[in-house]
């Protein structure tokens, strides 16, 4: 975990994910990894996770992950944080990329947080919560579930009225850890070829911070050592290393196409088409002019714009699927399906532009044939909320009622919303052929509400 902030509201979520029982086997193994992220609530976008998928590769594989299978996700928060909760995701609130100023301080946040992974932080911070547990009851528990969030000033606050050596000698665990991953996070953007002054420049933010709201906190009773600290080790480290990085267009390519389209979705389009001009790149100008425009209600320039930035990359699916996203929300039904299957053409694999393919076919009245892609995508992108509500209108429109209530009764439960999963997952069981492979997809969601009710 990076930071210390706003977990507040992750602790009640980690704390329900606790209650819910480990024997699901299909859909509910979802809900070790995926609950958390879907509580807090994700930006989910093809563009954006590609490019950061671009530029957390060579971090993961010199950490000794398989890219392949590590995820980084944008968390809809505009906090300067970034976690990790299981050993596939690493979560990063969109806040903390679009404070960033360069590629490297991006790749060592990664770095950081792969390094929790890869030295085995995450189980142990598990062992370390039960210990704390029994010795202190909720209030520990609660408090290191805080702590493994990076958030020790929320677990300090928690934990009142408990047996502050405990929450003490867990905090000493996740100190150690947060400065194990700094040095892990060194080497590996080192041999990454990514520049470690990077870690430099990201802990030398976190200082600045720390001036405004944290003199005069007790350090020892912090989930993470002093910034100051942190900052004296990283420049410790590029002084006896040195900085053999070269410089990566790519890199920086894909660094501003990601801030690029955060930004354009996220602050005011009068900002910008302030602000696009600056952008060395002119697809990436023309892709934020085309967002802003379209949030600006005129789509004639909107796609002016678009079209211009494809002209620029003919083979772009993203630029495509922003492209049908746009003519979809304008209700240009048969021209957005257009561009969704040249996306899919050109990135078949790739399991947001299938969901948004489906969408689309379903809106242009193909419910079969919308239900085939969104099951595609579901295959491979199981945290897509937005998809499985698609899914249930499609199968309702098929008839599949029973398919209807298992996709609904599985969304609500990858929200956390486990009485209403309950309550779909009970009509589809009574729909679906009894012992066929959905109704005991079916099966295991009742039986995850009905403990969860049990232990609330």
């Amino acid at each position: 975990m990076l930071i210390s902030h706003g977990a507040a509201m992750f602790i009640d979520r980690l704390s329900r994910l606790a209650s819910i029982p480990a024997l699901l086997l299909s859909t509910l193994f979802l809900m070790a990894s995926a609950l958390p992220s879907a509580a807090i609530g994700l930006l989910r976008d093809a563009d954006i996770e590609h490019g950061l998928t671009k530029l957390a590769a060579p971090v993961l594989t010199a950490a000794g992950l398989n890219a392949k299978r590590v995820r980084v996700l944008v968390v809809n928060d505009p906090s300067f944080n970034a976690f990790v909760v299981d050993s596939q995701t690493i979560f990063v609130n969109y806040g903390l990329i679009l404070k960033v100023t360069s590629p490297e301080m991006l790749q060592a946040v990664i770095g950081h947080e792969a390094a929790h992974i890869a030295n085995g932080h995450l189980s142990r911070r598990m062992q370390n919560m039960r210990s704390a547990s029994s010795i202190s009851g909720l209030g520990v528990a609660l408090a290191v579930l805080a702590a493994a969030a990076g958030a020790g000033d929320a677990a300090a606050g928690i934990a009142v009225g408990t047996q502050s050596s405990a929450l003490r000698s867990f905090l000493a665990h996740t100190r150690a850890e947060e400065a194990s991953a700094d040095r892990s996070a060194a080497g590996y953007l080192t041999r990454a070829g990514v520049s470690p002054q990077g870690l430099v420049d990201l802990h030398q933010v976190f200082a600045g911070q720390d001036i405004l709201s944290t003199a005069n906190q007790d350090p020892y009773m912090r989930s993470h050592p002093l910034s100051r600290d942190r900052l004296r080790a990283a420049k410790s480290y590029v002084a006896s290393y040195g900085d053999r990085s070269t410089p990566n267009a790519e890199a920086d390519y894909w660094f501003a196409r990601v801030r690029g389209k955060l930004s354009a979705f996220n602050r005011s389009p009068k900002w910008t088409k302030r602000r696009a001009h600056e952008e060395s790149s002119t697809d990436i100008r023309l892709m934020r002019e085309a967002v802003a425009f379209h949030r600006l209600n005129n789509l004639k320039k909107s796609l002016n714009a678009l079209n211009g930035a494809l002209a620029q990359r003919p083979n772009d699916a993203y630029f495509y699927e922003l492209k049908g996203q746009i003519l979809m929300e304008n209700r240009r039904w048969n021209e957005a399906l257009s561009a969704y299957r040249r996306a899919v053409d050109l990135a078949p694999s790739e399991p947001l532009i299938l969901g948004s393919y489906g969408r689309a076919l379903l809106a242009a009245g193909q419910p079969k044939r919308a239900i085939q892609a969104m099951e595609k995508a579901r295959a491979r992108d199981f945290r897509d909320a937005r998809l499985l509500r698609d899914m249930s209108l499609a199968y309702a429109k098929t008839g599949q009622n029973g398919m209807a209530a298992l996709v609904t009764a599985e969304r609500y439960a990858l929200r956390g919303r486990m009485e209403d999963a309950g309550r779909h997952a009970k009509r589809a069981t009574s729909l679906l052929p009894r012992g066929s492979a959905t109704w005991r997809r079916a099966q295991d969601v009742l039986i995850a509400a009905e403990q969860y009710q049990k232990r609330k």
